[in-house]
């Protein structure tokens, strides 16, 4: 039996950087995501939360970085962005809740 995902649970955070906000003006925007979340789970998600048209999701996996504390050493997590492209019509205003 399958587990329901909120959508919360799904979508993490909108990545705000400079290359997301010229992605903006083609009505892309970046999200960070649950690693083990689908493109179609995704589109559900962000379609319920910002009641806009999803028309394509696009994911990649970001593998986490070796980081050094003096002899310490460790690794970052891995994680996972969604592009999400919308409808000509929708756009969402990331920067409301930051």
């Amino acid at each position: 039996m399958a587990v329901s995902k909120e959508a919360r649970d799904i979508i993490v955070k909108p990545i705000v950087t400079e290359q997301s906000v010229a992605m903006m003006e083609n009505n892309k925007y970046v999200f960070k995501v649950a690693l083990n979340a689908n493109k179609i789970e995704i589109k559900q998600a962000i379609e319920e939360i910002f009641k806009v048209k999803v028309v394509d999701v696009n994911t990649l996996r970001v593998k986490g970085k070796v980081k050094r504390m003096g002899r310490t050493q460790g690794k970052t997590s891995d994680w996972k962005k969604a592009i999400v492209q919308l409808a000509p019509e929708d756009h969402i205003e990331v920067f409301e809740g930051l």
